[in-house]
């Protein structure tokens, strides 16, 4: 199962950035517009407001778990904050899987 998480971790960041570069080459290295775009249409918007509401939700739990058993969230922040809900999200479960026997 960690083999699994790992290979979500590299597509984490693999599959968002590889968009970001395509729209950032289109847009002659601009970040302008991008925000519109994201909320251009309904299924954009649903799309957007689910990862917004996931990743937020993330956010909430790690820092329950830092107050609750002082677990440092510093790794998940950061993966959080410069990649996306698609590399913190992968890294806490490869963390955190436990094999039961």
């Amino acid at each position: 199962m960690k083999k699994i998480y790992l290979i979500m971790c590299v597509l984490g960041v693999i599959l968002p950035y590889y968009h970001l570069y395509n729209f950032l080459e289109g847009n002659n290295w601009s970040m302008e517009g991008f925000w519109p775009e994201i909320f251009s249409s309904h299924p954009t918007s649903m799309i957007s407001m689910d990862l917004s509401v996931a990743a937020s939700s993330f956010l909430i739990f790690l820092i329950y778990k830092y107050k609750a058993e002082n677990k440092n969230p510093i790794k998940y922040l950061i993966s959080l904050f410069v990649v996306g809900f698609t590399l913190a999200l992968p890294v806490y479960l490869y963390d955190n899987h436990v094999v039961k026997r």
